[in-house]
């Protein structure tokens, strides 16, 4: 039996409740194996793949809040702190009903390549709750935050663990998260990412995953001799990435025609009207009826199951923006025969296993979320770096950085599957030049 799979089969006997988790580990690691061939006999020596499999920790921890009701609620804090080779661990803080630790675990193990990519130094962690921010009040979320960190800042710190924003998390809950961090250590300093522009955030942030996909879906484009412009797009998802791919893919001269939240999707043949998008979901935070309601050349469609959502559409490129597992075989079916040219991930892990292989078959240019969503960890990276240097720097130099570093991230990746006889096959790719790097560094620092 080969090392990799020794390796997955001990992984699914210790983690058999972890289907998220097992899927990103299984996708990884077969797709790192002309890498781990190449060097089976060191690597099995320093048991490298047990030990980047392995998190350096799982945190669990009850938080405890009372509601508006003078109710106490209590739900379950994460954080996993994955791997610390090449720098302090980064990775965002994802409040959701569905968070649990398999998801945790999956987000985390993507964290550890993903940053590696952007040739920051920064290592791969992730945490979050199963509390759901949707519904309630300032105070509650407040509530919630502060009650959240008094647990979590015994864990980090801005040389141990850098947390971000992630689903629910935006710059409301950081603020608070922030407060209560600096109110119990007593020191201003950039543990998270992600926070307001007069305390210390960085411009572009909030642009940077959705720029950044589309940095990267030109680059590759590019190198494929295919112009961009007077392209259509299927997005899903409505938040910010969703949001600001729409707009920079405009910019570029693309058409996105579809979005969607969790209650349904939006098709608007005229092209997404993005200041009527970020009007409905930024400002008013309510649902695509809305943006229905005020765009006549817009349809609305309510979701139901068994149904293809955005990607039943005739487009040039699809850029799934949402969350895991959205896009599956019947959809990459669909948009195959439909002509689509490229999928480019702007969420975590959207496609499914199979999916992902029908549209690699099928000639579609594929870029995983590791590569193509990194926008947003770099450009966190690079408020750290401000918070470091004490500096602030203009919309310009940081947008200027972000486009050089996605194009780096596309040059990185189509070099490494080149070099492993995989040409195109650009989810190996993202993950042997991760890889490549965590190793030297792991194989540097010895056995820890």
């Amino acid at each position: 039996m080969s090392y990799v799979d020794e390796v997955l089969e001990q992984v699914k006997k210790k983690n058999a409740d972890q289907p998220e988790f097992l899927q990103a580990v299984t996708e990884v690691l077969d797709s790192l194996r002309p890498v781990i061939d190449a060097n089976e006999e060191l690597y099995r020596k320093n048991a490298i793949l047990e030990r980047i499999t392995e998190p350096d920790r799982q945190i669990m921890f009850r938080v405890p809040w009372v509601d508006d009701n003078g109710q106490v609620q209590v739900n379950r804090g994460f954080r996993v702190q994955f791997n610390n080779a090449i720098g302090p661990y980064k990775g965002g803080l994802r409040l959701h009903p569905s968070v649990n630790l398999s998801i945790i675990k999956f987000l985390g193990f993507e964290q550890i390549f993903k940053n590696s990519l952007t040739t920051l130094p920064i290592g791969g962690g992730k945490g979050g709750s199963d509390f759901d921010p949707k519904g309630k009040s300032d105070r509650e979320i407040m509530a919630f935050c502060q009650s959240f960190m008094t647990e979590l800042s015994k864990y980090i710190g801005a040389d141990v663990d850098v947390p971000a924003g992630d689903i629910g998390t935006g710059a409301r809950e950081i603020g608070f998260m922030f407060g209560q961090y600096k109110r119990i250590q007593g020191t201003f300093e950039g543990v998270l990412t992600g926070k307001g522009l007069t305390w210390g955030g960085s411009l572009a942030r909030t642009q940077a995953t959705g720029y950044g996909l589309l940095y990267l879906t030109n680059a590759l484009l590019k190198d494929h001799n295919i112009d961009i412009a007077g392209k259509t797009c299927a997005v899903s998802g409505s938040g910010n990435v969703a949001i600001y791919a729409i707009e920079k893919a405009q910019q570029l001269g693309a058409k996105p025609v579809t979005c969607s939240d969790s209650t349904g999707w939006i098709y608007d043949p005229e092209g997404i009207d993005v200041e009527l998008l970020k009007e409905v979901k930024e400002v008013k935070r309510a649902r695509l009826t809305e943006y229905a309601a005020a765009r006549p050349s817009a349809e609305y469609h309510e979701k139901k199951n068994g149904e293809h959502g955005v990607w039943q559409y005739k487009v040039d490129l699809a850029l799934p923006c949402a969350t895991q597992n959205e896009l599956d075989l019947e959809d990459a079916k669909m948009l195959v025969a439909n002509g689509v040219l490229s999928v480019t991930e702007g969420a975590n892990m959207p496609t499914t296993l199979d999916a992902t292989k029908y549209l690699q078959e099928n000639g579609v240019l594929f870029v995983g979320g590791k590569a193509a969503n990194a926008g947003g960890v770099a450009t966190s990276a690079l408020e750290m770096s401000q918070n470091s240097e004490r500096l602030s720097w203009t919309f310009e130099e940081v947008d200027g950085k972000l486009k050089n570093i996605m194009e780096t991230i596309y040059a990185n990746i189509s070099d490494a599957a080149k070099r492993y006889g995989v040409e195109g096959d650009y989810v190996a790719g993202a993950n042997i030049a991760g890889f490549e790097k965590v190793v030297d560094a792991m194989l540097a620092q010895g056995v820890c």
